[in-house]
């Protein structure tokens, strides 16, 4: 990477109060049934817990900081941080595009999953019936 580029990325970094060091993203199988979308939103139940769906299908996303995330926004690891957040481009910084605006589905709560739910399935009141 030349200068140039990695003082951009530093300043968009600082800018963002690294935003991608604060939460994960976890690709998930895409819920078809009542079923599945009932245990999605068992997992919105939890606190700082997300789910949406893009362009390459369906993730949770959950709000935790890593834990080698230092008070001053650096890395404690920085030397020997994952692959993952080596591939991490500041030119994906999620830092003035959220997730929210680039998925095609979003649910940031379990009453957002539970009102989707309630049109996609004319029967997700009664689901528990059947058991």
């Amino acid at each position: 990477m030349n200068n140039k580029k990695e003082k951009s990325n530093i300043e968009l970094c600082n800018k963002c109060k690294q935003a991608c060091c604060r939460y994960l993203t976890q690709k998930i199988s895409a819920p078809r049934s009542i079923h599945d979308f009932d245990g999605l939103l068992w997992q919105l139940y939890h606190k700082n817990v997300k789910a949406f769906c893009d362009s390459t299908g369906w993730h949770l996303l959950v709000y935790n900081p890593c834990v080698h995330l230092k008070k001053n926004g650096k890395c404690a690891i920085y030397e020997k941080r994952p692959i993952t957040c080596r591939d991490h481009d500041a030119g994906d910084c999620e830092y003035g595009n959220p997730i929210s605006k680039l998925s095609v589905r979003y649910f940031d709560n379990y009453q957002s999953l539970e009102k989707y739910c309630k049109k996609k399935f004319k029967t997700w009141d009664k689901r528990h019936l059947n058991k």
